[in-house]
């Protein structure tokens, strides 16, 4: 044999007895058999594991798909679209060679996703707000030979390999985009949406798995995390639940604080009187209290309730008596402050009626 004719030999590519994909990372997706200047041996073997599938294309366009696992003879006999193609038909003696992509079936679980931007919703109770949502969320490329064409079409293209990485960055975009519809529809403000974010996901799943599909991707599980507020409606929520939480015992907790505040005025000049005078509160005391303290300022035993009036030693004022109108005035001063309850005032009306002989 001459020389020229080992450089021929030298020169034509390597026959391939087995074609497979020894997948040992967990985040491919597909994997674009590396032939580097081999062609396959006809009467060669493709292996496909379990959670894979094997495409083939020729001059770019889709020859034959295998998706169930399996060992598989490359021949023209068993394999009779490839026969019908340019260079199988010639028993694989050709300079058309075609490509295979592997692809990976397993679920790709508990991905992360959040929304680049926050989603702005109209609220009833605090009107247009701005929130952020994330969650989990699986995937997985269907045992369907038309899905797994689909996704290597409008996903992987000519990559030489493909991450799931890659691929979420695509799905999160339309996870946001479809949540924003979601809300949208649902017409619920924020609390609700957040009491209720099972149904929200259902929702936003059930909208998203026609959208993955038309990247040969299947939607098998969502989940959406509670809304994030932001600080000032979260202040704003504080604020409503502290009033909430005082308004039953509102008058009591007035009441509490007119009486703390009785021992420093006593001590100050005007006394009790001066404390209604100044700090508004004279008459904001419930009429318990305002006997009480008419009891104490005639010198009578709080103890000897059944004691006619007429019986108590008389005792000096303590201060010059309020004429009926400065009563009144102060009462409807009061009542406009909101210190005194619609009865509250009418009780104490009544008394300053029946204490100047007008009632």
């Amino acid at each position: 044999m001459s020389l020229m004719d080992n450089f021929k030999d030298w020169g034509k590519a390597q026959f391939l007895d087995v074609v497979q994909w020894m997948d040992a990372s967990q985040d491919m997706m597909a994997w674009r058999f590396d032939f580097r200047g081999q062609e396959i041996q006809n009467g060669g073997k493709l292996i496909v594991r379990e959670s894979q599938a094997a495409a083939f294309l020729n001059e770019g366009k889709f020859a034959d798909i295998f998706a169930e696992p399996d060992t598989y003879t490359l021949n023209t006999q068993n394999l009779p679209i490839l026969a019908t193609l340019k260079g199988w038909k010639y028993g694989f003696e050709s300079p058309f060679k075609s490509d295979i992509v592997f692809v990976n079936l397993k679920l790709f679980n508990d991905l992360g996703w959040g929304t680049p931007n926050p989603i702005i919703m109209r609220d009833p109770d605090f009107g247009m707000i701005r929130v952020r949502a994330h969650g989990i969320y699986s995937i997985q490329i269907p045992k369907d030979k038309e899905a797994i064409a689909t996704f290597i079409r409008q996903m992987v293209g000519t990559n030489g390999t493909y991450t799931v990485d890659e691929c979420q960055e695509q799905l999160r975009k339309t996870i946001s985009s479809k949540l924003a519809d979601t809300l949208a529809e649902m017409k619920m403000g924020i609390l609700d949406v957040n009491a209720k974010i099972d149904e929200v996901g259902d929702a936003v799943k059930q909208k998203l798995q026609a959208e993955f599909l038309t990247y040969g991707v299947s939607l098998a599980k969502l989940v959406v995390q509670p809304f994030t507020l932001p600080e000032e409606v979260e202040a704003m929520m504080d604020k409503r639940t502290s009033v909430g939480m005082m308004a039953p015992v509102m008058g009591a907790y007035t009441q509490l604080q007119v009486a703390d505040s009785m021992p420093i005025a006593a001590a100050n000049q005007g006394g009790i009187a001066g404390l209604g005078m100044g700090a508004g509160l004279g008459f904001g005391m419930g009429g318990m209290m305002a006997g009480q303290m008419s009891q104490a300022a005639q010198g009578l035993n709080p103890m000897n309730q059944g004691m006619a009036p007429q019986q108590a030693a008389p005792a000096a004022p303590a201060a010059p008596a309020k004429s009926l109108k400065e009563e009144l005035t102060e009462l409807k001063d009061l009542f406009d402050s909101q210190l005194l309850s619609q009865a509250e005032f009418d009780k104490q009306r009544a008394a300053i009626m029946a204490k100047h002989g007008m009632g």
